[in-house]
């Protein structure tokens, strides 16, 4: 009796003992749960409670410098999406069929998200309101009240198509920046997306009785650059001219400033290209050659047509840098704008064994002062400049005009 006594005392404690473990283990893992995981299951079950639309922001206008003239501008448009668990199954094909033939898209791939087991599909992006209006008089005729959403979007226009086009740039579907002046001010003129939120149910489906909440979009800020519309006008036809007279195959560029604020009054590209259609080939002979290009030749195409030469690409500043030399020459008293016959052009100069001409080294200039010198672009005199001033003189002033560095800021 008393070995029997023992023995069930035995299994009693190791019960406990077993009910003891299992407790601290669910109280651990309650806490696993609760702690480390509880954000992440809490936005989970957010997200899976949620029907959560966005809403493009309109991005800020971008104007010249009179304030007057609209280089890009954002119009309102509308997106389309579906929500499959409540689009009628004896209506689905009926309904990608009228999607793909009114918004010019592959119907196989329309059917394939109609019929899927999800909450939201993105149908079509910046939609016209007259089409997205058709939408809503098809949906009307055959009776359907839910399961489709037409929600306010934006779309980029640029007004001028090709003017400034390489540095204006150009926006992508998602309403963001992708080149120019788009891309580097984005952040200002982007704003902040809006939202249409809906409880759910366990399989995304709507739930009656409850209403949408519509949280408003906040607008970009505009944006004025120093560029003059008419002045960029001006530039961009006599740099086309001046291209096509002289055979230029590889373009060219202009830049134009005021001399007193550094203002960049135009910034010309050629050949530019249209901002509403940024993907389209920009010359004839790209247009012939294009459908015979693969997608790596076409990306490397595009990817030139955008290009900002005028900043991105380096060059030899060639005489503009006399200007430099002039500067530091008369900032150390070398010299003086106007002293009669202080410089004299023989056509040449000798530099380290090496003569180096001038560009009017058949017929010199003979005695000149600075300003004659810089009117005259005279090659001997700058060089002669640079010599008096010494290599170590002439860096510094080169570090303090900041050509020394790649920093832009």
């Amino acid at each position: 009796m008393e070995h029997v006594t023992i023995k069930m005392k035995k299994r009693l404690r190791n019960g406990l003992f077993l009910v003891m473990g299992l407790t601290c283990c669910f109280i651990l893992r309650i806490g696993f749960i609760q702690l480390v995981q509880g954000k992440s299951l809490q936005q989970g079950a957010y997200e899976q409670q949620t029907l959560d639309r966005s809403v493009n922001a309109k991005r800020g206008t971008i104007y010249d410098a009179t304030g007057k003239n609209i280089l890009a501008i954002s119009a309102s448009v509308e997106s389309i999406t579906v929500n499959p668990i409540h689009i009628p199954a004896d209506k689905k094909e009926a309904l990608a069929r009228f999607l793909a033939d009114t918004y010019q898209l592959d119907y196989e791939k329309t059917l394939k998200k109609i019929n899927k087991r999800s909450s939201i599909e993105t149908i079509a992006k910046k939609v016209e309101k007259e089409d997205a209006n058709r939408l809503r008089k098809w949906m009307q005729d055959n009776q359907i009240t839910e399961g489709i959403h037409i929600d306010e979007d934006t779309k980029r226009y640029y007004p001028n198509q090709e003017m400034a086009s390489q540095l204006i740039g150009f926006c992508g579907s998602d309403n963001q920046g992708l080149n120019g002046i788009e891309a580097k001010f984005d952040r200002m003129l982007i704003g902040k997306k809006g939202k249409i939120l809906r409880q759910t149910d366990a399989r995304g489906g709507e739930i009656e009785g409850t209403s949408e909440m519509y949280v408003p979009s906040q607008n970009g800020s505009d944006l004025i650059l120093s560029v003059d519309a008419t002045i960029q006008a001006i530039a961009e036809k006599y740099l086309k001219e001046a291209c096509i007279d002289n055979v230029c195959t590889g373009g060219g560029n202009i830049v134009m400033m005021n001399p007193k604020t550094g203002d960049v009054l135009a910034m010309a590209t050629y050949p530019n290209y249209n901002l509403n259609e940024p993907y389209e080939p920009n010359t004839e002979e790209l247009k012939q050659n294009w459908d015979h290009l693969s997608g790596e030749e076409k990306n490397i195409a595009l990817q030139q047509m955008w290009r900002n030469k005028a900043i991105a690409d380096s060059y030899e500043p060639g005489s503009t840098f006399k200007l430099v030399t002039a500067s530091a020459a008369l900032e150390e008293n070398l010299t003086t704008p106007d002293k009669a016959g202080e410089f004299h052009c023989t056509g040449s100069i000798e530099v380290a064994g090496v003569r180096m001409k001038c560009w009017r080294y058949y017929r010199p200039h003979g005695a000149e002062s600075l300003r004659e010198a810089l009117m005259n672009s005279c090659n001997p005199v700058f060089i002669g400049l640079g010599e008096k001033l010494g290599k170590d003189k002439y860096y510094e002033y080169l570090e303090k005009f900041r050509f020394a560095s790649k920093n832009r800021n």
